[in-house]
């Protein structure tokens, strides 16, 4: 805490997010980024992006550099209300991803990220229920020269990449200077949502916004750190970002 510049790095996420309010500013949003005429990067914001921000001035910038960044999850909507702002809805990957890709039906999509064979399995199951064609898949840990490879011989529409904070943030960056125009996603976990490695909490416990601890029952060892430490971390960079003038948006 110490280092208050963490504090112009939260304005700068802050200033950039863009807070989908309804259903037809879904629908608007979903048709803005299916007719992207550039390399267009999509980004989500929740409460360990903005830890991650906090602590690392080139994730921020990374991140800072995407087209369109997105409200993810409860702590981002604690925020938003402490800054006298409505949150809007919350534009969670692992919804929205799903429709996008049902929106990019018939086209060209790269699956970057996780391990097989759950990558394997992501891209079938996206071919049978969403109609894309899946051109290219890899795991999400590849040096970015290869990436930007595979996006310069595959040519892909909608590049998926799941290979979590902070490594799909800087990909993506990389990847928006291409001339291809594409729509890339950074979809953290998605990958492996899709490929059936992890599984959703149910429904009910979703609509209380208890996803995170569901996952971290499942996954204690590994989402200890981002939810235990990072949660309350969080919520005490809030407050004080809540209350600091100067820096709000």
């Amino acid at each position: 805490m110490g280092d208050w510049a963490w504090l112009q790095r939260w304005k700068t996420i802050m200033g950039k997010l863009h807070l989908v309010q309804d259903g037809a500013d879904e629908q608007r949003l979903l048709a803005s980024l299916c007719s992207a005429q550039r390399p267009t990067v999509l980004g989500f914001v929740n409460a360990h992006a903005m830890n991650l921000v906090a602590g690392k001035l080139d994730y921020c910038q990374a991140l800072a550099a995407a087209d369109v960044l997105l409200r993810d999850g409860a702590g981002m909507a604690i925020l938003l209300r402490r800054l006298g702002l409505a949150p809007g809805l919350n534009m969670n990957g692992t919804d929205f991803i799903p429709k996008l890709l049902a929106a990019f039906n018939g086209k060209r999509v790269a699956f970057w990220g996780t391990r097989e064979p759950f990558l394997s399995q992501a891209a079938q199951r996206c071919e049978a229920r969403y109609g894309v064609q899946v051109v290219s898949r890899h795991d999400g840990f590849a040096e970015v020269d290869t990436y930007l490879g595979l996006a310069q011989v595959h040519q892909p529409a909608l590049i998926v990449l799941g290979m979590g904070m902070p490594k799909q943030e800087q990909v993506a960056a990389r990847l928006a200077t291409l001339d291809s125009p594409c729509l890339i996603v950074c979809g953290g976990a998605i990958v492996d949502f899709l490929g059936g490695k992890v599984s959703r909490a149910p429904h009910w416990v979703r609509r209380l916004n208890g996803e995170w601890i569901f996952r971290l029952l499942k996954e204690p060892k590994r989402l200890f750190t981002r939810y235990v430490v990072g949660n309350p971390l969080f919520l005490l960079r809030a407050l004080i970002y809540a209350r600091a003038p100067a820096h709000r948006v």
